[in-house]
């Protein structure tokens, strides 16, 4: 009878941890699904049924007369936004509340991967972010594309490779390995290799960061349910081993000092030799209300963590925009001819030569790839955390420090309250400025604001290049395993993934 009373006892203790902060968002009359007890509303992510985009996406169409909707991921309250006044607020205006991502779980116990410019949150974001600024100067970008020119030029006569009556790949895989050797070149020093090594270790390194394990997944629901319990889970272990060893052998191959490159290692190795980087906090300010001056050394340990997101989100996020853009034009001829016609003319200018200036000019091709990550950006959401308490003026909400906000970017774009016939891929709607101004503080395929993404010039930068070098000798058509929609992978929490890839036709021009 005691064992009895025992056991009841714990389930009803288990019951009240897992249901306490249950009743945030009713209290303030925000609608909201109803949580299940430990998950929240995010049961589906954990056993990988829908991505956080796909639930985004969901909670948008669910609640269309709120501006914003109550979430709980795990038992941490979060709000799905959906007014783009307050969307700007968040990014923009009042940044100053929401500077942190509030990715990590935990305050103080943070893997050491994840102290990177995208994961970070405060004044080691801040500083980090003011530090890594040059290295994405118009200059330096403009000096960049000879090497994006050197790999170009080897996926059309190599990676692709494709006679007239045709050649069926993966385009997902083949951009993939273009942006990987460029990221490899531009950032490291590099001869990656990807597009001539059908094993390239680098290509298998990019695939690893971005696969999702069982394991991986458990860890994090964990430490989301149980943070104090579970804050030294390590999700990344592996992925951080191998990082390790990729930037031991960069820094090894410079002597650890700047060898004159100018490149993405060469500004790490400099902030290194300063000691430390120096800034105001944007975390802590003086009695007077002026912020505090902080400072922080640049160790291995955070090199790596930059090297880990220049290369993986250097070379995914471009990869996934490009090849879903060449999706597209595949199912629509009549805008790829168009797209082609302007390479033709362009190129013809500059003596049939890939170069800046000749991208720069290609108009028609820019607003295909705007079109393609409308309709399927590759960062389909955007996640903020409250820094101190806020109310929004508008619906005389009071949040608290710790509450997530969650943007539901790919919802957005398609919303025809915004865009025109939103299920129709029309390259021309970005010839002309959007009718609706709202647009701009919804149309957030880089982010907005100060952490909009730093590289957000490069990616497009070596996305259009390696387009027009693609469709300057090559159509795409859908190839018989084509899927005209494909299913998003539940697991791609990062950077959207599709399932089976995306097959094509390439078939050699005849001009």
């Amino acid at each position: 009878m005691l064992t009895l009373a025992v056991v009841f006892v714990l389930c009803v203790a288990l019951y009240l941890y897992g249901t306490r902060t249950f009743t945030y968002w009713e209290k303030k009359g925000i609608k909201h699904d109803k949580p299940l007890p430990f998950f929240g509303n995010n049961s589906r992510m954990y056993f990988w049924k829908k991505s956080m985009t796909q639930i985004g996406v969901e909670m948008y169409w669910k609640y269309p007369k709120e501006k914003v909707v109550g979430f709980y991921r795990a038992m941490r309250p979060e709000l799905v936004v959906r007014d783009p006044e307050i969307i700007k607020r968040i990014l923009v205006s009042d940044f100053g509340h929401f500077h942190m991502r509030g990715i990590n779980t935990h305050k103080t116990v943070i893997e050491p991967i994840t102290k990177n410019l995208f994961f970070a949150d405060g004044d080691i974001w801040k500083l980090l972010r003011q530090n890594m600024t040059p290295a994405f100067t118009s200059g330096k970008l403009k000096a960049m594309f000879p090497l994006i020119v050197e790999r170009a030029e080897r996926m059309q006569n190599h990676a692709i490779n494709a006679p007239p009556t045709g050649r069926v790949l993966d385009s997902r895989e083949l951009m993939a390995r273009y942006t990987t050797d460029f990221i490899g070149a531009c950032g490291f020093g590099l001869d990656m290799d990807s597009l001539s090594e059908e094993n390239s270790a680098f290509r298998k390194l990019g695939i690893d960061i971005f696969k999702v394990e069982l394991s991986q997944i458990i860890k994090q629901m964990l430490k989301e349910i149980f943070p104090e319990a579970c804050k030294h889970f390590r999700i990344f272990g592996k992925i951080e081993n191998d990082m390790n060893a990729l930037v031991k052998t960069i820094l090894q191959k410079r002597n650890y000092e700047p060898c004159g490159r100018n490149d993405f290692v060469d500004l790490l190795l400099e902030c290194k030799k300063k000691v430390k980087m120096v800034g105001q906090s944007i975390e802590t300010v003086k009695s007077n209300g002026m912020p505090e001056v902080v400072s922080f050394e640049l160790t291995d340990e955070l090199i790596m963590a930059q090297i880990f997101i220049f290369f993986g989100a250097g070379f995914e996020t471009s990869s996934s925009s490009t090849s879903y853009t060449l999706h597209e034009l595949a199912y629509h001829p009549e805008e790829q001819r168009k797209v082609q016609e302007e390479i033709d003319r362009v190129l013809a200018k500059y003596d049939n030569k890939l170069c800046y200036d000749a991208v720069s000019e290609m108009t028609y091709l820019h607003c295909a790839f705007k079109e393609g990550i409308r309709i399927f950006p590759s960062l389909g959401h955007l996640v903020r955390q409250c820094a101190r308490k806020y109310t929004f003026p508008e619906l005389d909400l009071t949040i608290d420090e710790g509450v997530s906000i969650l943007i539901p970017v790919q919802a957005l774009h398609t919303d025809p309250l915004y865009f025109e016939e939103p299920e129709k891929f029309k390259p021309s709607r970005f010839l002309t400025d959007f009718i609706n101004p709202m647009t701009k503080n919804i149309y957030l395929p880089f982010g907005e604001g100060p952490r909009l993404c730093i590289g957000g010039r490069l990616g497009l930068m070596q996305s259009l290049a390696g387009m027009a070098a693609v469709l300057s000798r090559y159509s795409v058509e859908p190839a018989p395993q084509t899927v005209r929609h494909p299913r998003v992978d539940p697991t791609s929490n990062a950077v959207q993934g599709v399932i089976g890839g995306l097959p094509l036709m390439f078939k050699l021009r005849t001009k």
